[in-house]
């Protein structure tokens, strides 16, 4: 797909680097492949979730967190957690009450396979798919409201593929986003039972679970729902918005 500009944003991979091994990633500066010259254009400078301060979750028609499976017709790719919560002085974080300006920041945590855990995702794991590389997770759908500030958790990403894991965050042509996971050194790949948690921030709430997110594993892909805003034509997504690039 073709990839969009972010306001502003500067032209970097946001690589996975946590504490002493930040010395350890090489960033990608100089592209050798007309993909990599495409994301190298695209990418957002992505944020560590271990930075964020975070507030009280919303409560939806779910509960504070939606938990599902990425699927398709084959079966279950990965277990999904997710939640949006509002900034870390609320709380109570009800779009409702919620003060004019408030940022929601959506947090999804993906286990490709499943994560075993009887209380989450897609339950027990007897339809466990082996996941022995995946490579991506993205929206299916724009991401409304979208402030230019997107990221996922560096140590995870770091835990799941090792030290040289490059996670590349871009727009995508319609507005939706695009986390792409290289596999680090070694051949160490994001697989099996490893969470790797992103996250996204919007001016809007969400309105309800929707089928709207998806992870590349196995060289396939599968869907799933998650938290997800309506469109609103007054409000901007900083992936679609006009670049103010000279």
């Amino acid at each position: 797909m073709k990839r969009q500009f972010l306001i502003a944003s500067p032209l970097v991979l946001a690589l996975a680097a946590c504490g002493g091994a930040a010395d350890d990633a090489a960033e990608l500066e100089v592209a050798t492949t007309d993909g990599e010259t495409e994301a190298l254009a695209s990418a957002i400078d992505a944020g560590d979730f271990a930075d964020l301060s975070l507030g009280a979750k919303i409560v939806g028609p779910r509960g504070p967190e939606v938990k599902t499976s990425l699927s398709n017709e084959a079966g279950n790719l990965a277990d999904i957690t997710s939640y949006v919560a509002c900034p870390a002085d609320m709380d109570v974080c009800d779009p409702k009450t919620a003060p004019e300006g408030t940022i929601y920041t959506y947090v999804h945590i993906v286990f490709p396979g499943e994560d075993m855990d009887p209380t989450t995702g897609s339950g027990e794991g007897a339809d466990d798919t082996d996941i022995e590389s995946a490579s991506a997770f993205m929206m299916s759908a724009p991401a409304h409201g979208f402030t230019g500030n997107a990221g996922f958790s560096k140590a995870e990403a770091i835990a799941a593929a090792g030290a040289g894991v490059e996670v590349v965050t871009t727009c995508e042509e319609d507005g939706a986003l695009f986390w792409t996971v290289n596999a680090g050194d070694g051949g160490n790949q994001w697989e099996d039972a490893e969470p790797l948690t992103f996250y996204w921030q919007s001016t809007l709430p969400p309105v309800g679970p929707a089928n709207s997110y998806a992870i590349k594993a196995n060289d396939v892909t599968g869907n799933g729902e998650g938290p997800y805003p309506a469109a609103d034509p007054e409000v901007t997504n900083a992936c679609t918005a006009p670049s103010t690039a000279g």
